[in-house]
């Protein structure tokens, strides 16, 4: 078992060939910079695909691994911005308190993705509310399906991830869209392939400092 386990960690590399980027600005972004200043980030909704399961592995793995997986990125994704907030107009709140506000409320994983935008920022005491997606195509490997079924949280073995983050505001308005499709060898790491969307993201984030 432990050469086993050896092996799924060493199988968690992701190796990223990444198509252009599509970013989205609204109308009225300009006058948002005046508002925006402190935003929450949510925990990630993730989809992943589950037409043909390897032996082993139920729906309700896949479930808890989407929502493990969700809170993962979301996790990775602040500690990023945070790291660079000094080059951003805006602070971001700590993810703890984000979540512990999330269930005194009762939004749960669950409900999360159908809850107005601007309710959520208002209810977290915040100007706005980063949200991220993220849906991973094709069937898992065998190793991916012991990566959820052993480890539970793992994304499985996919050759292709789309995902996306998105900033509205208090009144649910869409001020910002960043999709970004990466393909090639996928692994199982929620974090690497959090790393990779914030690598390419965070070059584009609207709410910088001037130089």
């Amino acid at each position: 078992m432990k050469t086993l386990k050896t092996l799924i960690l060493l199988s968690l590399v992701v190796l990223l060939a990444a198509c252009g980027p599509t970013i989205y600005k609204s109308a009225g972004f300009e006058d948002s910079k005046s508002s925006i200043k402190k935003l929450a980030i949510l925990p990630f909704t993730v989809s992943i695909d589950s037409k043909k399961l390897p032996k082993g592995v139920t729906v309700e793995n896949i479930m808890e691994s989407q929502m493990k997986t969700g809170y993962d990125m979301q996790g990775v994704a602040y500690k990023w911005l945070l790291q660079r907030e000094k080059n951003y107009t805006t602070q971001f709140q700590d993810v703890d308190k984000t979540n512990a506000l999330l269930k005194k409320a009762n939004i749960t994983y669950d409900n999360l993705s159908t809850s107005e935008k601007g309710e959520l920022a208002t209810l977290l005491g915040v100007d706005g509310v980063i949200s991220g997606r993220a849906t991973l195509s094709k069937p898992m490997s065998e190793a991916g399906a012991i990566v959820v079924a052993v480890l539970i949280g793992g994304l499985g073995s996919t050759n292709k991830a789309t995902t996306a983050l998105t900033i509205h505001d208090t009144k649910s308005d869409l001020l910002w869209k960043y999709d970004y499709q990466a393909s090639g060898s996928l692994g199982s790491n929620a974090e690497s392939l959090t790393n990779a969307l914030m690598r390419n993201a965070s070059k584009k984030y609207p709410y910088k400092v001037s130089k």
